[in-house]
């Protein structure tokens, strides 16, 4: 009548964002079969159009490599979300990297994380393909990813349905 039961039922769907600008691909494009295969997790990867690395959702980090290539965050509702920037680059161990954020902190989607400076990574010889994976997969009813589009910073690029 008044709509105060029309949305007590919890919400089990969720929407991630963009990490990154650029354009939205399927793992299975990624170059990597840690990633391409799926044995990180489910997912998606983005080919940035631009260094900046953002949260996809509200969360708190877990961990940031020491070498800034990657950054893990958890979501309230329990998603488990990897960034990792490249591939390989790990091997640059931190030069052209620039992290904005700590193991512990809490985040709001679109908070700045990482900064990357691509056209050095590039010019080292590697792909600077980003793969966002939800590393824990089998909790959620369905991963999907939002493939072939362009996106800027925060577009929905992959939803999520709890079990």
């Amino acid at each position: 009548m008044f709509g105060f039961f029309k949305n007590r039922k919890k919400d089990k769907k969720h929407v991630l964002g963009a990490p990154a600008a650029g354009k939205v691909v399927s793992l299975k494009e990624v170059n990597d079969p840690t990633f391409s295969e799926g044995i990180l997790g489910d997912g998606v990867a983005v080919i940035p159009s631009d260094g900046k690395i953002f949260a996809p959702a509200d969360g708190t980090i877990g961990m940031i490599f020491e070498t800034l290539h990657a950054v893990s965050l958890t979501t309230e509702y329990g998603a488990e979300i990897l960034i990792h920037v490249g591939l390989d680059t790990v091997k640059l161990k931190g030069e052209g990297f620039e992290g904005h954020v700590k193991a512990g902190d809490t985040v709001k989607k679109g908070d700045l994380l990482l900064t990357v400076d691509l056209e050095k990574v590039k010019a080292a010889g590697y792909d600077t393909i980003t793969p966002m994976l939800i590393c824990n997969t089998d909790n959620f009813a369905e991963v999907k990813g939002l493939i072939g589009k362009d996106v800027a910073p925060g577009e929905d690029i992959l939803e999520l349905e709890e079990k």
